[in-house]
Protein backbone atom coordinates (compact mmCIF):
# COMPACT_ATOMS: atom_id res chain seq x y z
CA UNK A 1 0.00 0.00 0.00
CA UNK A 2 0.83 3.33 -1.22
CA UNK A 3 2.21 5.54 2.15
CA UNK A 4 0.32 8.24 0.91
CA UNK A 5 -3.35 6.29 0.85
CA UNK A 6 -2.13 4.56 4.50
CA UNK A 7 -4.39 7.27 6.20
CA UNK A 8 -6.10 8.92 3.53
CA UNK A 9 -9.96 8.85 2.60
CA UNK A 10 -11.90 9.33 -0.49
CA UNK A 11 -12.32 13.19 -1.30
CA UNK A 12 -15.10 14.72 1.08
CA UNK A 13 -15.08 11.98 3.15
CA UNK A 14 -14.96 11.48 7.05
CA UNK A 15 -14.15 9.78 10.16
CA UNK A 16 -16.80 10.45 13.13
CA UNK A 17 -14.75 9.62 16.20
CA UNK A 18 -15.93 8.84 20.01
CA UNK A 19 -17.40 12.13 20.76
CA UNK A 20 -19.29 14.19 18.06
CA UNK A 21 -20.61 10.36 17.08
CA UNK A 22 -22.32 10.43 20.51
CA UNK A 23 -23.54 14.05 20.34
CA UNK A 24 -25.09 12.51 16.73
CA UNK A 25 -26.52 10.13 18.69
CA UNK A 26 -28.05 12.13 21.44
CA UNK A 27 -29.62 14.86 18.94
CA UNK A 28 -30.49 12.39 16.36
CA UNK A 29 -32.58 10.38 19.55
CA UNK A 30 -34.14 14.42 20.35
CA UNK A 31 -35.40 14.89 16.85
CA UNK A 32 -36.96 11.44 16.55
CA UNK A 33 -38.89 11.40 19.76
CA UNK A 34 -40.52 14.85 18.45
CA UNK A 35 -40.88 13.78 15.31
CA UNK A 36 -43.07 10.43 16.35
CA UNK A 37 -44.51 12.81 18.55
CA UNK A 38 -46.32 14.70 15.39
CA UNK A 39 -47.27 11.09 14.09
CA UNK A 40 -44.65 10.61 11.65
CA UNK A 41 -43.18 6.96 10.98
CA UNK A 42 -39.53 6.54 10.51
CA UNK A 43 -38.51 4.12 8.04
CA UNK A 44 -34.74 3.33 5.86
CA UNK A 45 -34.27 2.73 2.19
CA UNK A 46 -31.01 0.93 0.37
CA UNK A 47 -27.72 2.85 0.28
CA UNK A 48 -27.34 1.63 -3.19
CA UNK A 49 -30.36 2.51 -5.76
CA UNK A 50 -30.62 2.38 -9.62
CA UNK A 51 -29.01 4.73 -11.42
CA UNK A 52 -32.33 4.77 -13.65
CA UNK A 53 -34.58 5.27 -11.19
CA UNK A 54 -33.85 7.28 -8.14
CA UNK A 55 -30.46 8.36 -9.69
CA UNK A 56 -32.13 10.74 -12.56
CA UNK A 57 -35.13 11.25 -9.92
CA UNK A 58 -33.10 12.78 -7.37
CA UNK A 59 -32.91 15.95 -9.12
CA UNK A 60 -28.78 15.97 -7.96
CA UNK A 61 -26.18 16.86 -10.96
CA UNK A 62 -25.10 13.97 -12.64
CA UNK A 63 -21.21 14.57 -11.69
CA UNK A 64 -22.28 14.25 -8.12
CA UNK A 65 -23.47 11.16 -8.15
CA UNK A 66 -21.45 8.17 -7.28
CA UNK A 67 -21.83 5.36 -9.68
CA UNK A 68 -20.97 2.04 -9.66
CA UNK A 69 -22.15 -0.85 -11.70
CA UNK A 70 -23.69 -4.51 -10.18
CA UNK A 71 -22.91 -7.68 -11.48
CA UNK A 72 -25.34 -7.86 -14.46
CA UNK A 73 -23.63 -4.52 -15.32
CA UNK A 74 -26.72 -2.05 -14.50
CA UNK A 75 -25.36 1.07 -13.21
CA UNK A 76 -26.18 2.25 -9.57
CA UNK A 77 -25.68 4.99 -6.92
CA UNK A 78 -25.27 5.92 -3.61
CA UNK A 79 -28.50 7.80 -2.87
CA UNK A 80 -27.73 11.28 -3.01
CA UNK A 81 -31.04 12.25 -1.42
CA UNK A 82 -33.78 10.68 0.68
CA UNK A 83 -36.74 12.17 -1.04
CA UNK A 84 -36.43 10.08 -3.94
CA UNK A 85 -36.06 6.82 -2.42
CA UNK A 86 -39.01 7.11 -0.13
CA UNK A 87 -40.79 8.46 -3.54
CA UNK A 88 -40.02 5.12 -5.06
CA UNK A 89 -41.28 3.09 -2.12
CA UNK A 90 -44.42 5.09 -1.69
CA UNK A 91 -45.31 4.95 -5.38
CA UNK A 92 -44.39 1.30 -5.14
CA UNK A 93 -45.29 -0.53 -1.97
CA UNK A 94 -47.26 2.15 0.12
CA UNK A 95 -50.31 2.74 -2.27
CA UNK A 96 -53.04 1.34 0.29
CA UNK A 97 -55.42 4.75 -0.06
CA UNK A 98 -56.22 3.92 3.78
CA UNK A 99 -52.80 5.34 4.73
CA UNK A 100 -53.12 8.29 2.76
CA UNK A 101 -51.72 10.83 3.38
CA UNK A 102 -48.51 9.41 4.42
CA UNK A 103 -46.16 10.50 7.02
CA UNK A 104 -42.88 9.41 6.93
CA UNK A 105 -39.55 10.38 8.47
CA UNK A 106 -35.80 9.01 7.95
CA UNK A 107 -32.61 9.36 9.02
CA UNK A 108 -29.93 8.18 7.27
CA UNK A 109 -26.75 9.28 5.28
CA UNK A 110 -26.71 10.73 1.47
CA UNK A 111 -23.79 11.02 -0.68
CA UNK A 112 -22.71 13.44 -3.07
CA UNK A 113 -19.23 13.62 -4.91
CA UNK A 114 -17.15 16.70 -4.54
CA UNK A 115 -14.62 18.08 -7.14
CA UNK A 116 -12.40 19.71 -4.42
CA UNK A 117 -12.02 19.58 -0.56
CA UNK A 118 -13.17 23.04 0.06
CA UNK A 119 -14.62 21.64 3.18
CA UNK A 120 -17.50 20.05 1.58
CA UNK A 121 -18.52 16.38 2.93
CA UNK A 122 -19.58 14.09 -0.06
CA UNK A 123 -21.01 11.89 2.87
CA UNK A 124 -23.34 13.84 5.35
CA UNK A 125 -26.46 12.58 7.78
CA UNK A 126 -29.90 14.34 7.30
CA UNK A 127 -32.87 13.89 8.93
CA UNK A 128 -36.22 14.83 7.85
CA UNK A 129 -39.84 14.44 7.07
CA UNK A 130 -41.93 13.62 4.24
CA UNK A 131 -45.97 14.59 4.00
CA UNK A 132 -47.12 12.40 0.93
CA UNK A 133 -50.62 12.71 -0.56
CA UNK A 134 -51.25 16.07 0.87
CA UNK A 135 -51.54 19.27 -1.71
CA UNK A 136 -53.13 21.51 0.49
CA UNK A 137 -51.52 24.88 1.89
CA UNK A 138 -52.00 23.25 5.46
CA UNK A 139 -49.65 20.50 4.86
CA UNK A 140 -46.99 23.46 3.93
CA UNK A 141 -47.66 25.07 7.02
CA UNK A 142 -46.98 21.25 8.69
CA UNK A 143 -43.95 21.55 7.56
CA UNK A 144 -42.53 24.43 9.39
CA UNK A 145 -44.51 24.02 12.14
CA UNK A 146 -42.88 21.12 12.68
CA UNK A 147 -39.30 22.16 11.61
CA UNK A 148 -39.85 24.94 14.53
CA UNK A 149 -40.58 22.66 16.85
CA UNK A 150 -37.32 19.90 16.41
CA UNK A 151 -35.57 23.57 16.37
CA UNK A 152 -36.71 24.14 19.80
CA UNK A 153 -36.48 20.72 20.96
CA UNK A 154 -32.36 20.58 20.31
CA UNK A 155 -32.20 24.14 21.77
CA UNK A 156 -31.43 25.82 18.86
CA UNK A 157 -31.09 29.92 19.64
CA UNK A 158 -31.61 31.82 17.49
CA UNK A 159 -32.94 30.68 14.27
CA UNK A 160 -34.76 32.02 11.01
CA UNK A 161 -36.93 30.16 8.38
CA UNK A 162 -36.84 32.13 5.27
CA UNK A 163 -39.64 30.83 3.16
CA UNK A 164 -40.67 31.69 -0.76
CA UNK A 165 -42.44 29.88 -3.51
CA UNK A 166 -40.26 29.01 -6.61
CA UNK A 167 -43.86 29.44 -8.84
CA UNK A 168 -43.62 32.75 -8.18
CA UNK A 169 -39.77 33.41 -9.16
CA UNK A 170 -40.63 31.14 -12.14
CA UNK A 171 -43.67 33.02 -13.34
CA UNK A 172 -41.71 36.53 -12.85
CA UNK A 173 -38.56 35.17 -14.76
CA UNK A 174 -41.11 34.14 -18.02
CA UNK A 175 -42.89 36.97 -18.01
CA UNK A 176 -39.88 39.27 -18.27
CA UNK A 177 -37.54 37.65 -20.01
CA UNK A 178 -39.68 35.24 -21.96
CA UNK A 179 -37.07 31.97 -22.34
CA UNK A 180 -36.24 29.08 -20.29
CA UNK A 181 -32.56 30.18 -21.02
CA UNK A 182 -32.77 33.11 -19.55
CA UNK A 183 -34.98 32.08 -16.73
CA UNK A 184 -33.05 29.28 -15.67
CA UNK A 185 -29.20 31.63 -15.68
CA UNK A 186 -31.36 34.18 -13.36
CA UNK A 187 -32.01 31.02 -10.90
CA UNK A 188 -28.63 30.01 -10.78
CA UNK A 189 -27.55 33.55 -9.58
CA UNK A 190 -29.86 33.41 -6.78
CA UNK A 191 -29.20 30.23 -6.16
CA UNK A 192 -25.99 31.14 -5.29
CA UNK A 193 -27.08 34.15 -3.38
CA UNK A 194 -24.60 36.10 -6.19
CA UNK A 195 -26.91 39.15 -6.12
CA UNK A 196 -24.51 40.86 -7.33
CA UNK A 197 -23.51 38.85 -10.63
CA UNK A 198 -27.94 39.03 -10.63
CA UNK A 199 -27.76 42.54 -11.43
CA UNK A 200 -25.48 42.61 -13.90
CA UNK A 201 -26.80 39.92 -15.70
CA UNK A 202 -30.38 41.81 -15.49
CA UNK A 203 -28.65 44.86 -17.03
CA UNK A 204 -27.12 42.86 -19.95
CA UNK A 205 -30.35 41.67 -21.02
CA UNK A 206 -31.33 45.16 -22.51
CA UNK A 207 -34.84 44.98 -21.32
CA UNK A 208 -36.43 48.56 -21.21
CA UNK A 209 -36.69 49.96 -17.99
CA UNK A 210 -40.00 48.91 -16.69
CA UNK A 211 -39.40 45.55 -16.93
CA UNK A 212 -35.42 45.71 -15.72
CA UNK A 213 -36.88 47.01 -12.65
CA UNK A 214 -39.36 44.37 -11.81
CA UNK A 215 -36.43 42.18 -11.76
CA UNK A 216 -34.09 43.87 -9.58
CA UNK A 217 -37.44 44.36 -6.89
CA UNK A 218 -37.61 40.92 -6.90
CA UNK A 219 -34.09 41.37 -4.79
CA UNK A 220 -36.03 43.71 -2.00
CA UNK A 221 -38.69 41.09 -1.18
CA UNK A 222 -36.66 39.64 1.97
CA UNK A 223 -37.79 40.41 4.86
CA UNK A 224 -41.57 40.36 7.05
CA UNK A 225 -45.07 39.50 5.77
CA UNK A 226 -45.58 42.84 4.69
CA UNK A 227 -43.25 42.32 1.91
CA UNK A 228 -46.26 40.46 0.29
CA UNK A 229 -47.45 43.75 -1.25
CA UNK A 230 -44.30 44.45 -3.27
CA UNK A 231 -44.46 41.20 -4.38
CA UNK A 232 -47.88 41.65 -5.28
CA UNK A 233 -46.79 44.26 -8.02
CA UNK A 234 -44.52 42.42 -9.67
CA UNK A 235 -46.28 39.23 -10.95
CA UNK A 236 -49.22 39.74 -13.64
CA UNK A 237 -50.23 35.87 -15.09
CA UNK A 238 -52.67 33.82 -13.31
CA UNK A 239 -49.98 31.30 -12.21
CA UNK A 240 -47.79 33.79 -10.62
CA UNK A 241 -51.12 35.60 -8.89
CA UNK A 242 -51.75 32.15 -6.93
CA UNK A 243 -48.27 31.44 -6.17
CA UNK A 244 -49.18 35.14 -3.82
CA UNK A 245 -52.33 34.13 -2.88
CA UNK A 246 -50.70 30.43 -1.47
CA UNK A 247 -48.29 32.42 0.60
CA UNK A 248 -51.42 34.32 1.82
CA UNK A 249 -52.48 31.30 3.34
CA UNK A 250 -49.37 29.73 4.74
CA UNK A 251 -48.85 32.80 6.54
CA UNK A 252 -52.55 32.21 7.93
CA UNK A 253 -51.89 28.80 8.92
CA UNK A 254 -48.58 29.94 10.31
CA UNK A 255 -50.34 32.21 12.66
CA UNK A 256 -52.97 29.22 13.55
CA UNK A 257 -49.45 27.49 14.68
CA UNK A 258 -47.90 30.41 17.07
CA UNK A 259 -44.69 30.49 14.96
CA UNK A 260 -44.67 33.53 12.43
CA UNK A 261 -42.10 35.15 14.93
CA UNK A 262 -39.70 32.75 13.70
CA UNK A 263 -40.67 32.95 9.65
CA UNK A 264 -39.92 35.69 7.16
CA UNK A 265 -40.50 35.82 3.98
CA UNK A 266 -37.76 35.83 1.19
CA UNK A 267 -39.03 34.81 -2.71
CA UNK A 268 -35.25 34.77 -3.70
CA UNK A 269 -35.10 31.81 -2.66
CA UNK A 270 -34.30 29.07 -5.53
CA UNK A 271 -33.37 25.36 -5.13
CA UNK A 272 -30.69 23.42 -6.79
CA UNK A 273 -33.89 20.62 -6.41
CA UNK A 274 -35.72 20.56 -9.64
CA UNK A 275 -38.46 18.78 -8.87
CA UNK A 276 -39.71 21.92 -6.40
CA UNK A 277 -43.16 22.84 -6.82
CA UNK A 278 -44.47 25.59 -4.45
CA UNK A 279 -43.91 26.90 -1.45
CA UNK A 280 -40.08 26.36 -0.33
CA UNK A 281 -38.06 27.09 2.78
CA UNK A 282 -34.64 27.36 4.26
CA UNK A 283 -33.60 27.45 8.10
CA UNK A 284 -30.32 29.31 8.86
CA UNK A 285 -29.32 29.57 12.42
CA UNK A 286 -26.11 30.92 14.51
CA UNK A 287 -22.77 31.48 12.81
CA UNK A 288 -23.31 28.71 10.40
CA UNK A 289 -23.31 30.20 6.51
CA UNK A 290 -25.38 27.55 4.35
CA UNK A 291 -28.81 26.39 5.56
CA UNK A 292 -29.14 23.72 8.42
CA UNK A 293 -32.04 22.76 6.79
CA UNK A 294 -34.28 23.41 3.78
CA UNK A 295 -37.46 21.92 2.07
CA UNK A 296 -40.67 22.51 0.29
CA UNK A 297 -43.66 20.96 -2.38
CA UNK A 298 -42.51 18.68 -4.81
CA UNK A 299 -45.94 17.92 -6.56
CA UNK A 300 -44.03 16.76 -9.94
CA UNK A 301 -41.67 13.79 -8.22
CA UNK A 302 -44.11 11.14 -8.43
CA UNK A 303 -44.34 11.03 -12.17
CA UNK A 304 -40.72 9.75 -12.04
CA UNK A 305 -42.68 6.78 -11.17
CA UNK A 306 -45.66 7.20 -13.05
CA UNK A 307 -47.86 8.31 -10.14
CA UNK A 308 -49.51 11.47 -9.58
CA UNK A 309 -49.22 12.50 -6.01
CA UNK A 310 -48.97 15.99 -4.05
CA UNK A 311 -45.86 16.00 -1.55
CA UNK A 312 -43.77 18.29 0.55
CA UNK A 313 -40.89 17.79 3.28
CA UNK A 314 -37.67 18.73 4.64
CA UNK A 315 -34.62 17.45 5.97
CA UNK A 316 -31.92 18.85 8.44
CA UNK A 317 -28.36 18.27 7.94
CA UNK A 318 -27.49 17.00 11.33
CA UNK A 319 -23.25 18.11 11.34
CA UNK A 320 -24.60 22.15 10.90
CA UNK A 321 -27.30 21.66 13.67
CA UNK A 322 -24.14 20.62 15.46
CA UNK A 323 -22.38 23.70 14.66
CA UNK A 324 -25.72 25.60 15.04
CA UNK A 325 -25.86 24.51 19.09
CA UNK A 326 -21.71 25.35 19.09
CA UNK A 327 -20.40 21.61 19.56
CA UNK A 328 -17.53 21.77 21.16
CA UNK A 329 -16.45 18.17 21.23
CA UNK A 330 -17.33 17.36 24.25
CA UNK A 331 -17.79 13.68 25.20
CA UNK A 332 -20.06 12.50 28.14
CA UNK A 333 -18.72 12.19 31.15
CA UNK A 334 -17.37 8.16 32.48
CA UNK A 335 -16.37 6.65 35.59
CA UNK A 336 -13.04 4.35 36.01
CA UNK A 337 -12.77 1.13 37.98
CA UNK A 338 -9.33 0.51 38.39
CA UNK A 339 -7.95 -2.98 39.77
CA UNK A 340 -5.78 -4.91 40.49
CA UNK A 341 -6.31 -8.89 39.77
CA UNK A 342 -6.53 -9.90 43.43
CA UNK A 343 -9.36 -8.00 43.38
CA UNK A 344 -11.24 -7.99 40.33
CA UNK A 345 -14.44 -9.63 41.01
CA UNK A 346 -14.70 -6.97 43.99
CA UNK A 347 -14.14 -4.19 41.05
CA UNK A 348 -16.42 -5.93 38.47
CA UNK A 349 -19.52 -6.14 40.68
CA UNK A 350 -18.89 -2.50 42.03
CA UNK A 351 -18.87 -1.45 38.39
CA UNK A 352 -21.91 -3.15 37.19
CA UNK A 353 -23.93 -1.55 40.35
CA UNK A 354 -22.47 1.44 39.33
CA UNK A 355 -24.08 0.96 35.86
CA UNK A 356 -27.56 0.05 37.22
CA UNK A 357 -27.53 3.59 39.05
CA UNK A 358 -27.13 4.52 35.71
CA UNK A 359 -23.09 5.63 35.36
CA UNK A 360 -21.21 4.81 32.23
CA UNK A 361 -18.27 3.12 33.80
CA UNK A 362 -14.76 1.58 32.69
CA UNK A 363 -13.49 -1.43 34.01
CA UNK A 364 -9.47 -1.52 33.78
CA UNK A 365 -6.55 -4.13 34.66
CA UNK A 366 -3.97 -1.69 36.25
CA UNK A 367 -1.83 -4.23 35.15
CA UNK A 368 -2.89 -3.01 31.20
CA UNK A 369 -1.95 0.29 31.50
CA UNK A 370 1.52 2.05 30.32
CA UNK A 371 0.32 5.67 31.63
CA UNK A 372 -1.67 5.49 34.74
CA UNK A 373 -2.07 8.84 34.75
CA UNK A 374 -2.89 9.88 31.92
CA UNK A 375 -5.55 7.26 32.37
CA UNK A 376 -7.09 8.20 34.78
CA UNK A 377 -6.96 12.32 33.72
CA UNK A 378 -9.82 11.59 31.01
CA UNK A 379 -12.36 10.08 33.60
CA UNK A 380 -14.49 12.10 35.88
CA UNK A 381 -14.14 9.78 38.78
CA UNK A 382 -12.01 7.12 39.56
CA UNK A 383 -12.69 3.89 42.23
CA UNK A 384 -9.54 1.99 42.92
CA UNK A 385 -9.34 -1.54 44.27
CA UNK A 386 -6.08 -2.23 44.17
CA UNK A 387 -3.57 -3.46 47.12
CA UNK A 388 -0.51 -1.23 46.02
CA UNK A 389 0.54 2.22 45.56
CA UNK A 390 -0.55 3.58 41.99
Amino acid sequence: MSKLFTFEKPLGMRDTLPALYEAKQTIKKLLASEINSWGYQFMDTPTLEYYDTVGSASAILDHQLFKLLDQQGKTLVLRPDMTAPIARVAASQMEDTAQQPLRLAYSGNVFRAQQNEAGKPAEFEQVGVECIGDGTISADAEMIALLVSLLKKVNIQPFTIAVGHIGFVQQLFLEVVKTEENAEKLGRFLYEKNYVGYREYVKSLQLDSKEEQRLLTLLQVRGDYSKIELAQTLVESEEGVQAIEELQQLWTMLEAYGVTEFVKLDLNIVSHMSYYTGILFEVYAGNVGAPIGNGGRYNQLFEKFNKQKPATGFGLYLDRLLDAKGYKGEIAPRSLVLFSKDRKLEAIQYAQMKRNDGERVVVQDIDGLQHIEACIQQYETVYYFIDREV
